[in-house]
């Protein structure tokens, strides 16, 4: 009579021993699931009008303010796009989110070191992100008031030395970079550039520390930029001061980074000269600009795309640079024009606001040799 109850009481154990296991198993994977990864997902962020206001009740005030001259009404729109950014220098989201991620044409993954370095803290990343928004808005100001004739002196200042970069050791916070490379430097947008055509080999920069002019020498190191490749860089955050004739407040709240200079530039062109540039269209776009009016790169120009026209934009106006990324992604019912200068936008704008259409236009997909 024994030998029955123990083989039947085997028969239990093996079954029970098989489900603790399995639901050990699927809680493990939840577990891992829901750990932070090592990534970083870019999404489509808030949309901005810039011929608009910000704020509600007694806080709401125009993203553009120009005193001490005379402004003229605009129509339409001119909207800045802005990517969130799902992931913090502590660690990125976590793998079932990931996974939702790589699911949406709307969304991209990349390595979180690309948007945070190694070494950098939470304080340090959101102190160069509102740096380069500063230095976006005073680059905006200077192309817009050069464009319109103005004359318009600059100043750039260093902000964070990320450690163990290019930049530390050879420059400080507080130094104004006055040239590099024996090219002048006037904005954020400047420096930047003067970085990107020089390269990795070693470079002069004069900046102005404790009130004496003093020559350093630094050697850029390439970096991952996100997309896949790496591009020359200081590993510094700047601010930039410029003097214009007549005061222009830009004002933003919660966004940092620096693409929305294009975008300011067009709004305050627009809010100093007659009639409506957009011709009462809705007008969307990115870009860093210097304050020589030249149009550069940005990133997750997928998901500004994807926000523009969901935002109700027909038209986009988009960094010449970022054509390889924009060709196959255009969402329906979105013309998108490629621009180099803020000289070329304006013209891009008065077309179609003159010939009712972007019919004509450059496209990206003739600029990176693609049918369509």
């Amino acid at each position: 009579m024994q030998a029955p109850r123990s083989r039947s009481l085997g028969a239990h154990i093996r079954p029970a021993i098989g489900t603790i296991l399995g639901a050990a198993a699927v809680a493990l994977v939840l577990v891992v699931a829901l750990l932070p990864s090592p990534y970083a997902v870019e999404q489509p962020g808030p949309v901005f009008d810039t011929l608009g206001s910000s704020g509600s009740g007694k806080d709401e005030a125009p993203l553009i303010s120009i005193a001490d001259k005379r402004t003229y009404p605009t129509s339409g729109r001119l909207d800045l796009l802005t990517v969130s950014v799902l992931g913090s220098v502590t660690g990125g989201p976590s793998w079932l989110d990931l996974a939702e991620a790589w699911l949406d044409p709307h969304k991209a993954v990349i390595p979180l070191e690309a948007v945070f370095p190694s070494g950098q803290t939470q304080q340090q990343a959101e102190r160069e992100s509102a740096d380069e928004m500063t230095g976006s808005q005073s680059s905006a100001v200077a192309a817009a008031l050069t464009q319109l004739g103005y004359d318009v002196n600059g100043r750039v200042t260093i902000g964070t030395v990320q450690p163990g970069s290019a930049a530390a050791g050879s420059l400080r916070r507080g130094d104004v970079v006055t040239s590099y490379d024996g090219e002048a430097i006037g904005d954020s947008c400047s420096l930047q550039n003067a970085v990107l055509q020089h390269g990795v080999s070693a470079a002069s920069v004069v900046v102005t520390r404790d009130g004496a002019s003093r020559t350093v020498r630094v050697v850029p190191k390439r970096v991952a930029d996100g997309s896949g490749g790496t591009r020359p860089l200081l590993g510094v955050s700047t601010s930039a001061k410029i003097t214009p004739p007549f005061p222009v407040r830009l004002r933003i709240e919660d966004v940092g980074g620096p693409s929305a200079g294009m975008m300011f530039a067009l709004g305050i062109v627009d809010k100093l000269t007659p009639g409506a540039i957009t011709g009462g269209r809705h007008v969307a776009g990115t870009g860093t600009i210097c304050g020589d009016g030249q149009v550069g790169a940005i990133g997750g120009i997928v998901q500004k795309m994807a926000a523009a026209r969901a935002a109700g934009a027909t038209l986009f106006l988009a960094p010449k640079a970022n054509c390889d990324e924009v060709v196959g992604h255009i969402p329906s019912g979105l013309d998108v024009v490629p621009v180099t200068t803020l000289s070329g936008a304006i013209e891009t704008l008065e077309h179609v606001r003159d010939q009712g259409s972007a019919a004509g236009l450059p496209t990206c997909a003739a600029t990176v040799g693609s049918p369509g």
